[in-house]
């Protein structure tokens, strides 16, 4: 998934907290931070399932890749592009659309619209501000804030894998350690603790 587990928990009980109270009222905040997170993971998941879906194409296409010389990542774009325009999927990774944050600026607007719709239907809380779009341009709002912070974190924890004294390639089995150690690290500098967060799941 794009966003770790655990930071789209942290990204549901921030979203509760912030709405709360001039937006939203609810005496159950951490079964609403639950719903928040099941919608944006559901989110996520489509573009993971796509990613699944392209790679066992490709598997087909291994003859024809070798043949015409084209790379597995040119192929990969090419039918993920193709399968995103047919399915009217909104892109998901950020940097995919030259937007500084993990997640798309469409993305976050695209759930902050199933965000809305979950909220008014669920029986869990109260919407205190009637204008639904007010409500929606502050879970953007919100949302932003946090990918924000988050796009800091992913940064400087890369930029400590890249000072290292040697080389580590990127998307190695060291690098990923690594890459989850630092991200850790630098979560708990802002007191957010994913990894007691991923032993209470």
């Amino acid at each position: 998934m794009l966003l770790a587990r655990e930071f789209v928990h942290y990204i549901s009980r921030q979203l509760v907290k912030r709405l709360s109270p001039a937006f939203i009222e609810t005496p159950s905040p951490d079964l609403v931070a639950g719903k928040i997170s099941d919608v944006i993971s559901e989110e996520l998941a489509v573009e993971d399932r796509l990613n699944d879906e392209v790679r066992d194409l490709l598997s087909q296409y291994s003859e024809y890749m070798r043949r015409e010389n084209v790379s597995y990542q040119e192929m990969f774009r090419r039918i993920k592009n193709t399968l995103i325009q047919q399915r009217k999927v909104v892109r998901a990774a950020g940097r995919d659309t030259g937007d500084a944050m993990k997640l798309s600026r469409d993305k976050v607007s695209d759930m902050s619209h199933k965000l809305i719709d979950m909220l008014r239907k669920n029986r869990d809380l109260r919407l205190k501000n009637k204008d639904a779009n007010a409500v929606r341009l502050e879970i953007v709002r919100v949302m932003t804030e946090v990918l924000m912070v988050e796009d800091k974190v992913d940064r400087a924890a890369r930029q400590k894998i890249r000072s290292q004294k040697r080389d580590i390639p990127e998307g190695s089995e060291e690098w990923d350690l690594l890459l989850r150690r630092y991200y850790t690290e630098e979560m708990k500098k802002l007191g957010i603790d994913i990894e007691a967060r991923a032993r209470r799941d």
